[in-house]
């Protein structure tokens, strides 16, 4: 298992080894001690998993607040997406910034995004699903997000706006000012 750091370096990106011969491969996707000696040690409580059909969808950009923040850690097991996180911890030094990564079935790639940033993601091929494990359970109340196309942001996203498709929550997220009071470094 390769874990490397990001240019914000609490996000990871991780890629099983595959073994593979003339049926296919083998890859352990998931150790807790190997992901414990890389700094991930909060227990993983949830397991999620989307479908879209569609290239060009977005999901995010999401995160969940105390007394359930959660972190997140990510993967793809048909198609491909786009894969980005926001560091939203005020007084970090990379508050307001991002990472991103192309997580693909072809590429095994896994994303770790730490409680404290907010996630998201668009779908770079069609019938993509991603599966993504969360250190803390589901809670409406907790949730919160920020519209995908903010310009304080300005990420680099891989489809027009005009031709994204997003859920009608997605769509009326507030601005990027919102998250100016949810999360501390």
């Amino acid at each position: 298992m390769k874990i490397a750091q990001l240019a914000i370096p609490e996000v990871l990106l991780i890629t099983p080894a595959r073994y593979g011969d003339d049926r296919g491969y083998f890859s352990e996707t998931y150790s807790m001690p190997r992901l414990a000696d890389a700094g991930i040690t909060a227990p993983f409580l949830q397991d999620n998993q989307s479908f879209s059909r569609a290239a060009g969808t977005i999901r995010g950009l999401h995160c969940q607040i105390e007394p359930r923040v959660q972190g997140k850690l990510v993967r793809v097991i048909r198609g491909a997406i786009w894969d980005v996180a926001v560091d939203a911890r005020v007084g970090s030094p990379s508050f307001g910034q991002h990472v991103a990564a192309v997580l693909s079935a072809e590429n095994g790639s896994q994303l770790w995004v730490p409680p404290g940033f907010l996630h998201g993601f668009c779908t770079i091929e069609p019938d993509t699903e991603v599966i993504y494990k969360v250190t803390a359970l589901y809670d409406r109340g907790a949730e919160r997000g920020v519209i995908w196309t903010d310009p304080a942001l300005a990420l680099p996203w891989p489809v027009a706006p005009e031709a994204a498709v997003l859920s009608d929550k997605d769509r009326v997220l507030p601005g990027w000012d919102a998250a100016a009071d949810w999360f501390v470094a």
